[in-house]
């Protein structure tokens, strides 16, 4: 039931950011367009910022399902640029209501995630220091998380497809070749 009702406040959040920017939203907006009450809406949100992290939080790990080896992360990371195009609406009003940093700041666990992931399946066998295996992912973040947020301040105009795959071949052999460095 908790996950019904806050996909309801989601739908209405996203129904409303077609209306009108996030900053003019109220959580008594949110509530009325899906027929609860604003109780019910703290029950699971803090504020309207924690949905719209919760939001974007759900939408990249749908996005990201199953796709955090070597071999898939191209199509991971092309399946949150397309996730995010999707919802470009709610997307945009949200980058333009909120600090940059704040964005990143929802993107920064996901994108380190599928990089830990990808790093730990290609290090297999070797000897790494945690912390260089965490600055390795950090690293790769920084440019994913990067050419992401310039795309969507751009309004998303390239296609997802052609960035993932430019994105892809300047970093071709790159995090092996990363972990070899870092090798014990």
């Amino acid at each position: 039931m908790s996950n019904i009702t806050k996909r309801a406040l989601e739908q209405s959040l996203k129904n409303l950011l077609l209306k009108k920017p996030l900053t003019k939203i109220t959580v008594s907006d949110i509530t009325a367009d899906c027929g609860m009450n604003r109780m019910t809406f703290y029950y699971h949100f803090k504020d309207i910022y924690d949905l719209v992290e919760w939001v974007c939080l759900e939408d990249a790990k749908r996005a990201l399902d199953q796709k955090k080896t070597y071999d898939t992360w191209q199509q991971g990371l092309l399946q949150i640029f397309e996730a995010v195009q999707e919802n470009k609406p709610f997307i945009l009003n949200v980058y333009r209501c909120v600090h940059r940093e704040q964005v990143e700041k929802y993107l920064q666990p996901l994108v380190d995630q599928l990089l830990l992931d990808v790093i730990q399946e290609e290090s297999v066998g070797m000897t790494i220091r945690e912390e260089d295996t965490q600055f390795i992912a950090k690293v790769y973040s920084y440019i994913f998380i990067g050419i992401m947020l310039d795309w969507i301040k751009n309004d998303m105009r390239e296609e997802p497809k052609e960035l993932v795959d430019r994105l892809a071949k300047l970093l071709y052999g790159s995090i092996t070749a990363a972990i070899e460095r870092f090798r014990i």
